[in-house]
């Protein structure tokens, strides 16, 4: 079947003349009905697109809002870490101030943020989700300086409770010889003060402790320390001495034998010799002396161990009562 053709009539003629349409009309009416149909198939690409995404954006999509909630959930569980990380760090400030009179961490330095610029503008690059992003990532650097903070806190403690440690190992604490080894009951100790000479029988200074017990009873260190001397001292006979460190230093006098020598380290309990009766004495027994910072202190206070508050405040008060030395 041919291509309709198109005739009107001609009133000058009086005759039916074929319509011939320009190819220029044509093209034109051509390229206009091709625009028509783009446009119309891009607005309906359009309109499904917004309205009914592909399988893949389907998947893109539920991907995003699963992400979504995995990070509101990593928030929920870093507030609770940093929750805890407070609570540690209130610990910690305690510790600092009322066990070694350090200042704790500063408040301000403790709170300090990550406010003031875009910390992490990469996160703008994603439409979706930016901001959840932009959040997590903002709490996770207070989080990492608040950890690193408290690590270094962490770190003084131990080392404040490594010296203080040392320090309660070297003050003087125990008794030089062991109570079940003395001759007689630490009720009749000479103790320290003013006391009547045994050998010139006048009133002197008895700047230690005397306990009585058998030649031969071992003799310990009262602490973790340096000898300093062990040896011939005059007056006190064979003699150690024992430089604790922090100031104090303790003396232990007419021993019989010496089982250490100068420069050598012992630690508390350690046996150093054994009780004798050398030197300026009249009976067997160990004459022991506290000094701090060079002066002699009551060495009664340094015998704490294995006993409670009230026999502690006994032994004291016995230890005070004015009687003879025994050098």
């Amino acid at each position: 079947m041919g291509r309709k053709e198109t005739f009107v009539y001609n009133t000058q003629t009086l005759s039916y003349e074929k319509v011939v349409t320009p190819i220029r009309t044509r093209i034109l009416r051509a390229f206009g009905f091709l625009s028509a149909v783009i446009v119309t198939a891009i607005g309906l690409l359009a309109l499904l697109y917004h309205h009914f995404p592909s399988p893949r954006e389907k998947e893109l999509l539920a991907e995003i809002e699963q992400m979504e909630r995995k990070f509101a959930q990593l928030n929920e569980e870093m507030n609770e870490m940093s929750n805890l990380l407070q609570r540690i760090q209130e610990r910690d400030a305690y510790v600092h101030r009322a066990i070694f009179g350090m200042d704790p961490i500063d408040p301000d330095v403790w709170k300090a943020g990550t406010g003031g610029h875009e910390v992490h503008p990469e996160a703008k690059a994603f439409k979706y989700g930016g901001d959840v992003i932009q959040r997590t990532l903002n709490q996770m650097d207070v989080l990492r300086q608040q950890l690193l903070l408290q690590a270094r806190s962490l770190d003084t403690i131990m080392a404040l409770a490594k010296d203080q440690q040392k320090m309660l190992a070297s003050i003087p604490s125990i008794k030089p010889v062991r109570e079940d080894k003395l001759q007689k009951s630490l009720n009749v100790l000479s103790g320290f003060g003013y006391r009547i000479h045994p050998v010139y029988k006048i009133r002197k200074f008895h700047q230690g402790v005397d306990f009585p017990a058998r030649i031969g009873t071992p003799v310990q260190a009262t602490g973790d320390g340096v000898v300093v001397e062990a040896g011939w001292h005059q007056g006190y006979g064979n003699c150690v001495r024992i430089n604790h460190g922090y100031g104090y230093e303790t003396w232990y006098a007419h021993l019989h034998r010496m089982s250490v020598r100068a420069g050598e380290r012992v630690k508390k309990g350690q046996k150093i010799g054994e009780v004798g009766d050398t030197g300026l004495s009249t009976a067997p027994h160990l004459h022991y002396e506290v000094h701090y910072k060079g002066k002699p202190i009551n060495p009664i206070h340094f015998c704490m161990d294995n006993l409670t508050p009230q026999e502690y405040q006994e032994l004291v008060n016995r230890a005070s009562i004015a009687n003879q030395s025994l050098d």
